[in-house]
């Protein structure tokens, strides 16, 4: 059994007061990764900090036409907020395509950020884990890694980010906003997550004295032109072995502006600046797409058990494009691909 503290945050600064007077414990929201992590002895937090009651609840209009997320926003109300629903669709597809209705109604939006791997050896302690334990070894590298990365991969890990939500962020350029001692600063999103390299224990460029306390959508959310596909061994309640976010601007029958996010294959959202700038001023057609495909997989390594994802992957890249270009995403309700 775990022995820990419990406290309730009373505000933003209460609850950075807290975790600054020690940095062992972890805050608490919905706790649907928190909760599976100590039961299985993985992390074992001094302190729980209760963020519940905080005023981080909200999803409001900015001054510039974009949309701010409160933190703790459940993923369940983002998803089908009609704001989120009407400007950014794309944002509420990814959510709706993760875990249960059970889930998504406890799990909060800063939350899910946050969210840690899913690869075996992480979960199971009697197994060396450089994420678990810096030094000890990966596991999965020479082990059972079917379900581990391609992209970004290090000697020290392959594990990846488990997140759907985070890859249509990822795809749309938000931003988180955090807090700290020194007070609030904006982290963009493709600067939040880090990939393994030698410091695999690190999953994010959030401090340990730092609470998310927002994250803001801009403007442009690709409305007419989108589609997130996600590949995973079971129609429900399962996680990507690849998923991809895509979205398209459209003039004239050429590509004014993509975006590509890849989930399942890397420590974190991937994207490919390259593989979207080849699609600017293309007609939308299959050989480009095919064309942005390898580029984002060029670089890709696959195990003993994984090879087949980088093949799956360009795919579903493919399929992915071509669904936004028709203007036909997928359906998360019907789950056969389109």
């Amino acid at each position: 059994m775990i022995n820990f503290e419990y406290a309730r945050a009373s505000d933003v600064p209460d609850a950075v007061r807290q975790i600054t007077a020690d940095p062992t414990a972890r805050f608490i929201a919905g706790g649907t990764n928190l909760i599976d992590l100590m039961k299985y002895d993985v992390e074992s937090p001094t302190q729980l900090i209760d963020i519940t009651h905080l005023p981080l609840k909200t999803i409001e209009e900015t001054s510039t036409g974009g949309l701010r997320i409160g933190a703790l926003v459940p993923n369940s109300d983002l998803a089908y907020h009609p704001l989120v629903e009407e400007r950014c669709p794309l944002l509420s597809s990814a959510i709706l395509a993760g875990a249960s209705q059970q889930l998504r109604n406890m799990a909060s939006t800063g939350g899910n950020l946050l969210q840690r791997t899913r690869c075996f050896y992480f979960y199971d302690v009697a197994t060396p884990c450089n994420k678990r334990e810096p030094g000890s070894g990966c596991s999965a590298i020479n082990g059972i890694n079917r379900i581990n990365a391609i992209l970004g991969t290090s000697d020290a890990c392959i594990a990846t980010h488990p997140s759907d939500m985070c890859v249509a962020l990822a795809a749309l350029e938000a931003t988180v906003h955090v807090v700290g001692p020194a007070g609030e600063r904006s982290i963009a999103f493709a600067d939040f997550h880090r990939l393994p390299g030698d410091t695999p224990q690190i999953d994010t460029n959030l401090a340990p004295t730092e609470i998310i306390v927002a994250i803001e959508m801009p403007p442009k959310g690709f409305a007419a032109n989108y589609s997130y596909l996600k590949i995973r061994d079971r129609l429900s309640y399962a996680f990507a072995l690849v998923s991809v976010a895509a979205a398209l601007e459209l003039d004239g029958g050429r590509i004014k502006e993509a975006r590509i996010a890849l989930g399942g294959v890397a420590h974190k959202p991937w994207r490919k600046a390259e593989a979207e700038a080849i699609l600017r001023g293309e007609a939308p057609d299959r050989a480009a797409f095919a064309r942005a495909a390898d580029i984002m997989l060029r670089d890709a390594k696959g195990y003993a058990h994984n090879t087949f994802k980088v093949g799956l992957a360009r795919r579903a890249v493919e399929r992915t494009l071509t669904q936004a270009a028709n203007g036909t995403p997928q359906i998360q309700a019907i789950k056969k691909i389109r």
